[in-house]
């Protein structure tokens, strides 16, 4: 999958960050260590529990966690 061409759809979202320090370092503490990820319009939207935790925008998803279609 290309970095920059994330489509419409669900995805799991793994933090490439190794532990929950990094993660807030980073930002993405929120996220750690995996999150659903619905990605919408360029947006990236992330769930954890069924709960809207953290948003972005879909390229920095792509660049920043490793993802797999859900």
């Amino acid at each position: 999958m290309k970095k920059d061409a994330l489509v419409d759809g669900e995805y799991c979202a793994t933090c490439r960050e190794r532990n929950p320090l990094s993660a807030a370092a980073n930002g993405h503490s929120l996220v750690f260590p995996q999150a659903r990820m619905v990605v919408a319009d360029g947006w990236a939207t992330f769930y954890r529990d069924g709960k809207e935790v953290w948003s972005c925008n879909a390229v920095y998803a792509a660049a920043n966690f490793n993802v797999q279609t859900a």
